[in-house]
């Protein structure tokens, strides 16, 4: 049922014996608070009725993100690519939630980067994020062009392999300081040319003292990739505390923010901030290149879905060696 007031504009509905009261105009209906008689009704009212009433958005940040959440694109995603995106969404959407998402401009976009710009990675993540909810928000028709659109992503640690003397100091460090997690994610990332991801699921069932079993989560591709002997021999003396190799307890493994973590600790004290841990993976593939692998082979171990990365590390350890040839010849000369 449907009762007009005499108050101009003011329409109820009755539900279920329940009154609700509406200022209406058109086709347009704006819930009034319920008791017509008090001072807050007034005031909506007046509000409503010269225009300077706020309506509630809709196109928050809380309710794009809440609805992306719902998206194939993002369900379909790994567990673990899941957490990494929940991170950064939830960070960005406990700073902004209310916020209307339309308004986002490129500034806000540069200035969510530099806020962060002390952890790259993270600064990094958030123009990722940003521009995801943008194409997401594209979709829903709430915007026509995405504000993250080419915006510059900060360089750290570069994705090379590290030298030599850097390699020795954060091995010699974990072991005159026994940090067992530490030392073991630099063996088996070094070992296998794995990522820290598919590395810290390894477990000692994968193991049989000649060739770890991975499953790569980037690829989903099952390798079954052999280990050197330097590797061989540091799984040989590891205690055996758990179903992982890096165990938390007898049936978790360690987490993979814990080791990131952990790692940058030992880097910083060893003068190796201008390296990540993923360099570790292109220090297998290098040593491989340089031991006369061909690309075929090393990818069998590395489980690049391409031959493009191999190729650039080929060519590095090509470069290496014709370098010393030439030396040599000089020397001769």
């Amino acid at each position: 049922m449907v009762k007009k007031l005499t108050r101009k504009y003011v329409t109820t509905k009755t539900v279920r014996g329940r009154t609700y009261y509406y200022f209406r105009r058109g086709e347009t209906y704006q819930r009034l608070p319920n008791d017509p008689d008090s001072q807050e009704f007034d005031t909506e009212y007046w509000a409503i009725r010269s225009g300077n009433h706020k309506k509630a958005t809709k196109t928050t940040f809380d309710a794009l993100i809440q609805s992306y959440y719902q998206t194939p694109e993002f369900r379909t995603k790994k567990p673990g690519t899941q957490k990494e995106y929940r991170r950064t969404l939830e960070l960005i959407r406990e700073k902004n939630g209310k916020a209307d998402f339309t308004k986002l401009r490129r500034k806000g976009v540069i200035a969510a980067r530099d806020k962060y710009a002390d952890t790259w990675r993270k600064a990094n993540s958030m123009v990722e994020m940003l521009s995801i909810l943008s194409r997401h928000a594209i979709d829903l028709e709430w915007i026509t062009s995405n504000p993250a659109s080419g915006v510059k992503k900060l360089t750290g640690g570069e994705y090379e392999p590290w030298p030599e003397g850097k390699l020795r100091a954060f091995e010699a460090y974990c072991r005159k300081h026994s940090l067992e997690w530490e030392l073991t994610a630099f063996m088996l990332c070094t070992g296998t040319g794995q990522r820290v991801g598919d590395v810290i699921r390894m477990e000692w069932g994968h193991y049989d003292g000649d060739y770890i079993a991975v499953v790569q989560d980037k690829t989903d591709q099952r390798l079954w990739v052999a280990c050197p002997d330097f590797l061989r021999a540091y799984l040989e003396q590891l205690p055996r505390k758990g179903k992982f190799m890096m165990a938390k307890n007898l049936t978790q493994g360690v987490a993979k923010r814990t080791i990131q973590q952990r790692v940058m600790d030992v880097r910083e004290q060893v003068g190796a901030l201008g390296y990540v841990i993923h360099g570790w993976r292109y220090n297998a593939a290098v040593a491989l290149a340089e031991a006369g692998c061909s690309d075929s082979e090393i990818q069998a171990v590395t489980g690049h879905k391409t031959l493009e990365m191999v190729r650039k590390y080929r060519n590095q350890a090509n470069q290496k060696q014709l370098s010393k040839r030439a030396q040599d010849r000089r020397k001769k000369s």
